[in-house]
């Protein structure tokens, strides 16, 4: 079953350390499979989400960038 949780990172970003704790902790919570993906990693995604890093997405849709917020995370993992 494919991860429902991606995390949009990259390299040397503080608040992408940041968010990895949250969403590994919530994941770990819900018991939900979650992956990181590095933003350069494809052209699309460095196109779509290069500022906004770091960013959540579950179930395909966008859920925090930035500061990621635990409540909304679990909302959306509902």
């Amino acid at each position: 079953m494919p991860a429902r949780v991606s995390l949009i990172t990259r390299e040397g970003c503080h608040l992408c350390e940041d968010a990895r704790a949250v969403v590994a902790s919530v994941c770990a919570e819900a018991a939900v499979e979650w992956r990181e993906v590095d933003v350069h990693a494809h052209a699309r995604l460095a196109e779509r989400f290069g500022d906004e890093v770091p960013v959540v997405i579950v179930d395909d849709q966008v859920v925090g960038f930035w500061r990621i917020d635990p409540e909304r995370l679990r909302s959306a993992l509902g």
